[in-house]
């Protein structure tokens, strides 16, 4: 079994130049790396109810507008990061209409929806629009460790196709113990 973390003795093999230095084995590793990572980002994105409700809220606050608009509005000022389906924005928009905070009037084969007196107080009412609550901040940290590896990895090739054997060997193991570090990062509570 191979010491390599991402993959089988297969890895180990030379692909395309190097002293024997795993090129497809960090290509695996950073393909699984980056999947991860957009795993995470795209699972950590999602919504819930609440949040469609008070970005809702919040967009009508500026003007009326339909269904659709307000799905683009969430979209675009969320940095493209929430998207809510027409799935959760119409029942929520129903939602607010029982609750007697929008009201919806039918032009040209569209509802468009604006906020009552009740409803803009409650908008008024908010903290923060669900899309300005994850700081820029929180979003760096998110890009920050992806692109720690993929310059990691841009070193360890560089390192493999034009380093001799015995710096070839110091970089895995400098790899490796990078890898275990990492890991009791993790381990640590």
């Amino acid at each position: 079994m191979s010491d390599f973390p991402f993959g089988s003795d297969r890895a180990r093999t030379p692909r395309g130049g190097g002293q024997g230095w795993p090129l497809g084995g960090i290509w695996e590793a950073m393909d699984q790396l980056r999947e991860e990572f957009d795993k995470r980002v795209s699972g950590s994105t999602r919504m819930g109810r609440g949040d469609v409700r008070a970005a809702i809220l919040a967009i009508l606050v500026e003007q009326p507008m339909h269904g659709y608009q307000i799905i683009r509005e969430i979209e675009e000022r969320s940095g493209g990061s929430w998207k809510p389906s027409a799935g959760s924005v119409y029942p929520t928009l129903q939602l607010l209409a029982d609750e007697g905070l929008v009201q919806s009037e039918e032009s040209n084969g569209r509802k468009t929806y604006s906020l009552t007196e009740e409803g803009r107080e409650v908008a008024d009412a908010a903290d923060a629009a669900p899309w300005q609550s994850s700081s820029s901040r929180d979003q760096a940290r998110a890009s920050a460790l992806p692109k720690a590896g993929a310059t990691l990895a841009q070193a360890a090739m560089q390192v493999g196709r034009s380093g001799t054997p015995e710096q070839i060997d110091e970089a895995v193991a400098v790899l490796d113990e990078a890898r275990r570090k990492l890991f009791a990062i993790l381990a640590r509570d």
